[in-house]
């Protein structure tokens, strides 16, 4: 049904809670009449209310004129049914609990109230469209529409369509959320979707580098912002995300790959949960807060330790150190404090690969020299040689993280995870690579794309860090996805397709 996006004129949103809320401003804003529905009658008042006052707002600040915050709130109607007769509806779209049973039985009863023509559509952020879509006679006039909250400020819209969907329906789809104003990415109906999958990547990471008690939540999240410049760490994001909501989230998608062990969650999160460690919303989860505001001690103060000089074979690492009068000496003579490079590697590997005495080696990431060091301890290490590297490190200005030693720096295992993540949804084909670097950017945030991010940092740079990583822990989270070493050994980008097979007939 060529054309259907641009004939839209009229839509109905059932449940009118925060997001459904949030789908009606965008609606209304973007020229289309919108009925608003709830079980709950009197919800429907207030959410019109609600959203009368957000575009009141917008005016205010000059985002909008008045006169287009006038006409958009004279497009929402208020029905008092959610199954009220639906002639001339185009769209209906439902933002209810996600529960499929309760989505059957609505989707059944707007069958008997809407016309054949009128297209349906589920804002599921967990279920599966296809299960909730088995429910219809003609589950073909059903897709996923997922928006992300707050709708209005969240550019990103998932657009789902399920096994029956009818094939006009997607591209029409994609075409109305552009005509809102919003950017559609295509996603393939499978747990997660795009977003909640991608995200997996850093989350799962973060908890398993906690679990190894390689350093504590704050010191994560540091190195995540000021290394990797992600706007928050993952522990601040699981605890405003909320470790009830996401526990449940980690534990779907790992379920929903049949145990796959890149998406394996963490033990850390069950007990958490059953403690009610939720987050902000209970006072306290990863990190308290007073009132809202989030608690973290203070980073230490580092030594001033000038009587032991440092030796590095890195020459960047070297030239900031001599620039801050820091005694650097050539060689790795014996009293000598010696930084190694780490790329991929334990601070014990690269000092045995090195020929070096461990006694006096720290380890340093070669990432985020910009804003941060993060300095790797291992067990072996004499205490005042770690000092002196601590001290060296901090008279350049930056902060510095100390960390106890892994099979690779933190950065560098969350930054690998992230790209191998997106690797494997692309390998699979559940989106093109350009929408999965667009839906993670713009709904995780996320300075860049991650397949993008991969090729800037150097996909062979990550697949030395997943190889490293699964050397050293035989663990097969860490096994490369095939997206990542095909392009590695052709010199293709990650953010190619590639040539398929579609392209040689």
């Amino acid at each position: 049904m060529t054309g259907w996006a641009g004939q839209v004129g009229r839509i109905r949103v059932i449940g009118t809670g925060v997001m459904g809320r949030g789908i009606v401003q965008l609606a209304a804003t973007g020229g289309t009449t919108v009925e608003l529905a709830d079980a709950a009658p009197d919800a429907v008042g207030q959410a019109i209310e609600y959203v009368g006052g957000m575009l009141d707002r917008l005016a205010a600040k000059g985002k909008l004129t008045e006169e287009q915050a006038r006409a958009a709130k004279n497009r929402m109607i208020p029905v008092a049914d959610p199954l009220a007769p639906a002639e001339g509806v185009d769209l209906v779209l439902e933002a209810v609990r996600e529960d499929v049973q309760i989505k059957h039985t609505l989707f059944a009863g707007l069958e008997r109230v809407c016309g054949p023509e009128t297209v349906f559509a589920t804002n599921t952020s967990s279920l599966s469209v296809t299960e909730i879509a088995a429910g219809l006679t003609d589950p073909a006039r059903l897709i996923g529409l997922h928006f992300f909250n707050p709708v209005p400020l969240m550019r990103l819209v998932e657009v789902v369509p399920g096994a029956r969907t009818a094939q006009w329906l997607p591209a029409e789809a994609l075409e109305l959320v552009r005509r809102w104003g919003h950017e559609p990415v295509l996603a393939k109906d499978a747990p997660g979707f795009l977003v909640n999958h991608a995200g997996r990547g850093l989350n799962t990471e973060a908890l398993q580098i906690l679990s190894e008690a390689l350093a504590e939540p704050a010191d994560v999240d540091r190195i995540a912002r000021d290394v990797l410049g992600l706007k928050l760490g993952p522990f601040e994001l699981l605890d405003l995300t909320g470790l009830d909501v996401s526990h449940a989230v980690l534990e779907s998608i790992w379920s929903g790959f049949h145990s796959e062990p890149r998406l394996r969650p963490s033990w850390l999160t069950r007990p958490r949960v059953a403690a009610g460690l939720y987050g902000r919303k209970t006072g306290e989860g990863f990190y308290r807060y007073t009132e809202g505001k989030q608690q973290v001690e203070p980073e230490p103060p580092a030594p001033e330790v000038r009587d032991i000089p440092v030796y590095t074979s890195d020459d960047q690492l070297a030239r900031m150190l001599s620039a801050a009068g820091v005694q650097v000496v050539p060689d790795a003579y014996p009293d000598a404090a010696l930084l190694v490079p780490l790329r991929g590697e334990s601070t014990v590997e690269a000092a045995g690969r090195s020929e070096l005495p461990p006694d006096r080696v720290s380890g340093v990431d070669v990432l985020g020299h910009e804003k941060r060091f993060t300095l790797s301890v291992h067990p072996g290490l004499d205490p005042a040689f770690g000092r002196a590297a601590w001290g060296a490190l901090a008279a350049t200005g930056r902060p510095v993280t100390i960390v106890r030693d892994g099979p690779a720096p933190i950065a560098q295992r969350l930054l690998a995870s992230i790209v191998n993540t997106a690797c494997y949804l692309a390998a699979q084909n559940l989106a093109t690579p350009s929408d999965i670097d667009t839906a993670v950017r713009l709904g995780l945030g996320y300075p860049r794309g991650p397949l993008e991010w991969g090729e800037a940092f150097g996909a062979e740079k990550v697949l030395r860090i997943l190889n490293g990583l699964l050397h050293a822990t035989g663990d097969p989270r860490y096994r490369p996805s095939s997206w990542l070493t095909e392009r590695v050994a052709l010199g293709v980008a990650l953010t190619a397709s590639g040539t398929r097979p579609a392209d040689l007939r």
